[in-house]
């Protein structure tokens, strides 16, 4: 009920702050059919999904890239040992639809993003995508688990990602999920997991925004070890690409990882530094 709360209390506010963007054609409202474009100008406002679709015919490379904990100091060489990298590629079908395929040490990932509807000026107030993952583990080896069959490495999610540009400056974003792992490793994680994600971002200049999102586990267990991951970061604007440098409290980078197996924790500087590199062909 209180992430219901502030929920309503954002929505219910609205921000006047007016800035030209050089960007025009991201952030720009379509004069012919009143759709306010793009509440984030990349596809992830940290480790979430944004709202923000490929248009079509438009190919991206995404790298994601997480380093060790910097608590791991000296001995970790402040993070950059045990990283762990994704590189993903997502092509514009059309303008409402985006299909992605992505490869880490943690999972192979193929995903469909697509628009239900847009916000409007002066008309329908939310920008709704859909966002479906099919995902398998490449954490689970035959060796540690005989009996292991390839059902057993599928992971569903499901999203519905519901964002408002409430100026040039500010957006926020609401993501309720599903998601399903047919192989869970602890008798205290759920095979069918919920989440609610909230993230947002504030633009302090033409080229630079503050990104942070945070989710909230509704189903785990009072004994589980993982947290909810929390997460902090810039967009930098560099003509072709975004660039995003981020502080999290999860090295995973795959939807299951984050929100259902997050080990990090802020208030005991067990945190991962980490940068999402976009480009668009």
């Amino acid at each position: 009920m209180k992430y219901l709360s502030i929920l309503v209390v954002l929505f219910s506010f609205h921000f006047s702050f007016g800035q030209d963007d050089l960007l025009s054609e991201i952030d720009s409202t379509s004069v012919d059919n009143q759709k306010v474009a793009s509440a984030f100008k990349a596809m992830k406002i940290v480790n979430l999904e944004s709202t923000k679709l490929a248009a079509k015919g438009d190919l991206y490379l995404v790298i994601a890239h997480r380093f060790g904990s910097i608590k791991d100091n000296i001995e970790g060489f402040f993070g950059l040992d045990n990283a762990v990298t994704q590189i993903k590629f997502i092509y514009g079908v059309g303008n409402g639809l985006s299909l992605s395929a992505g490869r880490s040490e943690q999972a192979y990932d193929f995903a469909a993003k697509y628009i239900l509807k847009s916000q409007q000026e002066n008309g329908f107030p939310v920008t709704i995508v859909g966002f479906n993952s099919l995902g398998f583990n490449n954490l689970l080896k035959q060796s540690n688990y005989p009996k292991l069959k390839f059902v057993n490495r599928i992971t569903y999610v499901n999203q519905l990602l519901v964002s408002r540009k409430f100026s040039e400056k500010f957006s926020f974003q609401l993501a309720p999920t599903y998601f399903h792992e047919n192989f869970v490793l602890n008798d205290f994680q759920s095979n069918s997991q919920f989440a609610i994600g909230l993230g947002g971002r504030y633009k302090v200049s033409k080229r630079i925004s503050i990104n942070a999102d945070y989710a909230a586990h509704l189903n785990r267990t009072s004994s589980s070890v993982f947290k909810n991951p929390l997460s902090v970061g810039v967009d930098i604007e560099t003509g072709g690409h975004v660039f995003q440098m981020h502080f999290t409290s999860s090295q995973g980078i795959h939807e299951s990882g984050f929100l259902g197996n997050t080990t990090g924790d802020w208030s005991k500087g067990n945190v991962f530094f980490g940068f999402n590199l976009v480009r668009v062909f």
